[in-house]
């Protein structure tokens, strides 16, 4: 089967090594009742939530995604960023509230980077097909207005586009993740040029944001990440157990070109301005 998702070189044995302060084993089963509580709370509501308009869903998910981070002791700290080309600063006030909504695009590290951009700015997220089967989870992605895409099948790939440019051009923001897959954080990959083409279709601005998993001190929070080997289990438990955990998310003045190649290349070397590390792997996702 094709699959047109690409895969980063990013290995738990490689890239998690552990390195930030744990809580205790008390805390940390706390951590994991509450957020069980959490979702399964967000996955009765999913139903009646659906009545809603996208923008009530949104809200409401975005209130959901905060109580799921704060159970798990995630901490969101959110600031304005400098635009890697121009340097003007711009905060989450920058987004607009009405007409066409923005495409908001972000590196990927972790199964919570969807949590995180849903509490710093209420907006539905570009998910693959296969979400919408999973226990609990499919629901609530379902019920907080996720645009959903067939990753397994490139010839879909225009209906999902289709559908961000159509969630654009009616007021929904919509986040994405261009890299296709999560890397370690310490890297980035190529962005994926499709997605592009919907904020192009639907004249809306895209605006870059930068995520990066900091632990106490502000070192990078490796153990946060959720990749391509790792079981989900395993990186909630993980997640779970750490201490000081912070998600630092950088919101970029929006960029703009004519052509979605080079609008790919401007998101992705904003958002790299701040995340990129020196070169780690020594290889990158081709485009």
């Amino acid at each position: 089967m094709i699959v047109w998702s690409p895969e980063a070189p990013c290995r738990s044995g490689t890239c998690l090594t552990p390195q930030g302060p744990k809580v205790g084993p008390p805390l940390r089963a706390l951590r994991l009742v509450a957020v069980s509580l959490v979702v399964l709370t967000g996955a009765l509501l999913a139903l009646p939530v659906r009545l809603l308009g996208t923008a009530g869903r949104a809200r409401l998910a975005s209130v959901w995604s905060r109580l799921a981070l704060w159970a798990l002791g995630v901490r969101v700290a959110a600031r304005p960023g400098f635009a890697f080309l121009a340097g003007s600063a711009a905060g989450p006030r920058a987004l607009p509230v009405s007409g066409v909504a923005p495409l908001i695009v972000s590196n990927h590290v972790s199964w919570l980077d969807p949590l995180v951009m849903m509490a710093v700015v209420p907006c539905r997220v570009l998910a693959r097909r296969e979400v919408r089967g999973w226990p609990l989870v499919g629901e609530m992605a379902v019920g907080a207005g996720a645009v959903l895409m067939d990753g397994e099948r490139p010839s879909r790939l225009p209906e999902a586009v289709a559908g961000v440019a159509r969630a654009l051009g009616e007021g929904d923001p919509v986040a994405a993740f261009p890299e296709g897959t999560r890397w370690c954080g310490r890297e980035m990959g190529v962005f994926r040029r499709a997605v592009f083409q919907a904020a192009l279709d639907a004249g809306a601005p895209v605006r870059p944001v930068a995520m990066r998993y900091l632990g106490p001190g502000g070192t990078p929070a490796v153990e946060a990440a959720y990749l391509g080997d790792d079981s989900l289990t395993a990186s909630v438990l993980r997640v779970a157990g750490l201490r000081g955990l912070t998600v630092e998310v950088t919101l970029l003045p929006p960029v703009q070109a004519r052509d979605r190649r080079s609008l790919a290349w401007a998101a992705e070397s904003s958002i790299a301005s701040v995340v990129i590390a020196p070169t780690v792997h020594g290889a990158r996702v081709a485009a």
